[in-house]
């Protein structure tokens, strides 16, 4: 079969689509044929040897896929050829066929999309359980988000909502900040002057809890714009900066410093991690929440299509078609 093979860690540019082994359906694996596979932030830094974690190499990237059941190891119990499902896990996905381990697979209702069962996976799974288990996001709270045009960002905009805050959605462009409006942000704004944006946006209370998947100047802006017992969860560094926490602004502003990385969440609390799957599959049903799916590329196109989302130049989420 075909698929996008990271030989060595390097530019991304030196990912191949080259042939790679099928999967094997044995013990509790489930063979997947891609419909449609997912394509995230973190697969360009992984490539790189960017991320927190590096695999052996050579490896295939990719975290997300969703398509049909095409064969089941004989300890399998969940699911049968011809199942139409979805499945996350830290590699792999970049392929013409997945196998995943059971316990990563769901069944997909015929009302969701491939296109959007991957995004409500990573991009939502993220920015659900940042604000829910991380921020504690309550209803009537101020919610800022930077990055809202992205994927976890609109899907942070939307969350927000659903759960009952206010929410300001921050992004680079009026293309971008137009993106966040359709999303539901009641405030949208731009990354200049940010910080005295933000103290007019909530007439001079701060932020509640605030969702930063870019780090660098915007999170200092944001660690002057806090409230009273706010919560400042770090997500990740779009902008390719790492920033320095002025830790006397935690003490005298009385907020918290959060992290968030939900691919350990799912490791460490599967069950926590289901109930979550749960709710948003639901709020998904019932209209609440629709990812923006700025785009579907051929497999062959992964590398231009990573470049162009670690260059911050993607809105929404884009999905591969093997």
């Amino acid at each position: 079969m075909k698929a996008i093979v990271a030989k060595e860690f390097g530019p991304i540019s030196q990912l191949q689509y080259a042939d790679w082994p099928e999967p094997v359906a044995a013990g509790r694996t489930v063979v997947i044929e891609a419909e449609v596979v997912g394509v995230n932030f973190p697969d360009g830094l992984l490539v790189q040897g960017l991320y927190q974690m590096k695999p052996q190499t050579p490896f295939v990237p990719g975290m997300e896929v969703a398509g049909r059941v095409v064969a089941v190891g004989d300890e399998v119990t969940r699911f049968k050829i011809g199942d139409r499902v979805a499945s996350v896990s830290s590699l792999g996905a970049y392929a013409e066929r997945v196998g995943a381990p059971e316990a990563s697979v769901m069944k997909l209702p015929d009302a969701i999309s491939g296109q959007d069962a991957c995004a409500l996976l990573c991009g939502f799974g993220t920015s659900h359980h940042a604000l829910k288990q991380r921020g504690q996001l309550q209803p009537g709270e101020t919610l800022c988000v930077l990055g809202a045009s992205g994927a976890t960002g609109v899907a942070a905009v939307q969350i927000g909502k659903a759960m009952g805050a206010r929410v300001i959605g921050v992004a680079s462009s009026e293309a971008k900040r137009e993106i966040a409006r359709q999303s539901g942000a009641d405030i949208v704004l731009g990354y200049d002057n940010l910080k005295d944006a933000l103290k007019d946006a909530t007439d001079g209370k701060g932020v509640d809890v605030a969702f930063d998947p870019v780090g660098g100047d915007a999170f200092d802006a944001l660690s002057r714009s806090m409230a009273w017992n706010g919560r400042l969860l770090v997500v990740g560094f779009a902008s390719g900066t790492i920033p320095k926490l002025p830790v006397n602004l935690t003490l005298v502003k009385g907020y918290s410093v959060v992290g968030v990385f939900w691919g350990a969440f799912t490791q460490k609390e599967p069950a926590v991690y289901a109930e979550n799957m749960k709710e948003l599959v639901g709020w998904h049903l019932a209209g609440k929440v629709k990812p923006v799916i700025e785009g579907v590329y051929a497999l062959a196109d992964a590398p231009a299509v990573l470049q162009r989302v670690l260059g911050r130049g993607a809105a929404g989420k884009i999905v591969l078609k093997p």
